[in-house]
């Protein structure tokens, strides 16, 4: 009678053991945690190599419209108006990620001209010329002002930031079609036609820098 007291309670244990985690003896192993390589890998998209197509999450607010570049008003009559001016831009060199070239502003008119200060500088794209990204931060003083007789030239040299060096998820990289330009004291902007790549977003530094008006066509 005993010995079937033992044999009932051993049957009884073992059967309330059968689902203890401990079990190293060829129950069933306990569940795998997956791991991952790399949290972001997945997350950011591949290299920008052509045009950009956006998507955002509809739980999520849309970023807030940078604000638009704000020209001075007209300080003077002899100052030279937009409609007395030709833009182009000219080539220049890289340096430490940021590729500065010159902003010429030819003097298209019959009268001579001056023109002081810097300009205002941004990226645009679409068809309705829409400003992509936050506008050209200003580097250094305002220089003295630069007499322009009919087709002679002044240049304000602009630093293009390389953007893909951005985390693309706060920089939105999105194709720019040029720039839109205001020369100093004006409030009509003139187009700059350039094929380039430009932050939709606000990145966490500049990505497009301008230096006052000087004299000379630049390198």
């Amino acid at each position: 009678m005993k010995r079937s007291r033992v044999l009932v309670v051993a049957a009884v244990v073992a059967t309330g053991c059968a689902g203890c985690t401990g079990d190293v003896g060829g129950g069933p192993a306990a569940p795998e945690v997956p791991t991952f390589a790399s949290s972001t890998g997945a997350a950011l998209p591949p290299p920008v190599s052509g045009p950009v197509s956006e998507s955002v999450s509809a739980s999520a607010p849309a970023p807030p419209a940078p604000p638009a570049e704000q020209p001075e008003p007209i300080a003077g009559p002899d100052e030279c108006r937009s409609t007395e001016l030709k833009l182009s831009l000219g080539q220049g060199d890289a340096a430490a990620g940021t590729a500065y070239r010159p902003l010429r502003f030819t003097n298209a008119g019959a009268r001579t001209c001056t023109i002081q200060g810097f300009p205002g500088v941004s990226y645009v794209t679409g068809d309705d010329g829409h400003q992509v990204g936050p506008a050209a931060f200003r580097v250094g003083s305002k220089g003295a002002a630069v007499a322009l007789a009919p087709g002679v030239t002044a240049n304000a040299p602009v630093g293009f930031i390389q953007v893909r060096n951005f985390d693309p998820a706060v920089c939105r990289p999105t194709p720019v079609r040029g720039l839109r330009v205001y020369p100093p004291h004006e409030t009509a902007s003139l187009f700059v036609p350039m094929d380039g790549l430009g932050c939709a977003g606000t990145p966490p530094d500049h990505q497009l820098l301008v230096k006052t008006v000087q004299a000379g066509a630049g390198a």
